[in-house]
């Protein structure tokens, strides 16, 4: 088990077995002077040197949501330096990716986005982006603090996005006419009701389906899990609704993944896996931060580091009493099999917690457009069938 953070000041870092070249710098946006007084400060962040070779070997790029900081990050590989494009949203937090289908969690709705490959090769720099997700549609839900969210596939029909209300205790999905479909919900849990009872927080999907989700506690009042959130939190088993492992500290991000339940015990900074049917959490890594937010590609985990401050929500738990100097916000990169650190890029300044962490695979370069508005207001996207209709000039084929 692999704990401890790496120091960002080293001038060069050993990570599994390889000496790399230390830690670099970088800006959300291009390079500016100091920022007006009553101007936000850029956001900043520091990586080591590997960071954007690994993405471009494995050939993605990652999404990090920030509620606290109300930005979308995308992380891209960029020659030998990572490069961290942000869009602004209000209070995201839940990500769920299906191919061409986004979804973003905010504050009171959900927002779905599309890839168009056509549209990504007209955006600037021309031929820099292999991915453009455009705005199709967005529900609104209320503010029911949504959290993670992942989308279900059954029998080839079209994906249906499921996602964690975590104000009404339950796992819901999107309608056109209300503002959420309760579909399931703890059987600790006995009322609809607005009141966040057990924290629920975490959904897992296994064969296309809803299979395991985190919760803070057992609890059936208002606010009631807050009471034993150090060693209250559990993992459950949706179909069953059995409590399948108990005991941990604020666990959040249960993943099925090569054969494996995986989560976060992030009241504890701590990345592992657990036994289905004992129960058993087995320690990978304790890392410098609040672990929130998960993904996986090949052998490699991209976990959320949060800098948890002291607050009604975070006191009494074991990474809230580490020094502040060891608490760390950013994506940490992780061997699952020797639970070694491999890389990292850690955010500093403005952005001091995560939420989801998404990896896009196949996508390197990708933009999200949310705030474009000529880029939304001038793209197009038609079925195939009407494409055939369009002028040649006019046309750009996906």
């Amino acid at each position: 088990m692999q704990s401890g953070p790496i120091p960002p000041t080293a001038s060069t870092i050993q990570l599994d077995g390889r000496e790399l070249a230390g830690v670099r710098g970088s800006l959300g946006g291009p390079p500016s002077d100091a920022a007006p007084a009553g101007e936000a400060q850029p956001l900043r962040s520091v990586h080591t040197s590997n960071f954007s070779a690994i993405l471009q070997e494995l050939g993605i790029s990652v999404l990090v949501t920030t509620y606290q900081a109300g930005k979308l990050v995308m992380l891209r590989p960029d020659g030998n330096r990572l490069n961290t494009h942000f869009r602004g949203f209000g209070r995201p937090m839940g990500l769920a990716v299906d191919g061409d289908r986004l979804a973003i969690g905010t504050a009171a709705e959900i927002w779905e986005y599309h890839n168009s490959p056509a549209v990504a090769r007209r955006l600037e720099p021309a031929g820099s982006h292999d991915a453009c997700f455009l705005p199709r549609s967005s529900v609104c839900t209320g503010d029911v603090q949504i959290h993670e969210m992942g989308w279900a596939r059954s029998r080839g029909d079209d994906p249906e996005l499921w996602f964690v209300n975590t104000r009404f205790s339950c796992l819901c999905t999107r309608s056109d006419k209300h503002s959420f479909v309760p579909r399931w919900r703890p059987p600790f849990i006995s009322a609809l009701a607005p009141e966040d009872r057990c924290h629920l927080n975490g959904l897992g999907m296994a064969g296309g389906l809803p299979a395991y989700v985190t919760a803070l506690g057992t609890t059936d009042t208002p606010a009631g899990w807050r009471a034993d959130k150090q060693d209250g939190g559990v993992i459950l088993d949706v179909p069953s609704g059995e409590v399948i492992a108990q005991g941990l500290s604020m666990p959040h991000s249960p993943r099925w993944y090569d054969g494996r339940l995986w989560v976060l015990e992030s009241g504890r900074g701590g990345f592992g896996c657990v036994d289905p049917d004992t129960g058993k959490y087995e320690a990978i890594a304790v890392l410098p931060g609040f672990t929130r937010g998960l993904d996986f590609c090949g052998p490699l985990a991209f976990i959320g580091l949060s800098q948890v401050r002291e607050s009604a929500v975070f006191s009494g738990i074991d990474v809230a009493e580490r020094p502040l100097a060891e608490r760390c916000c950013g994506v940490w990169v992780v061997n699952i099999e020797t639970g070694r650190t491999v890389a990292f890029v850690k955010f500093e300044d403005a952005v001091q917690e995560i939420f989801a962490v998404q990896a896009l695979p196949g996508m390197r370069h990708p933009d999200v457009i949310n705030d474009q508005p000529r880029i939304i207001s001038d793209s197009f996207v038609v079925p195939d069938e009407a494409l055939n209709l369009v002028p040649g000039l006019l046309r750009h084929d996906a």
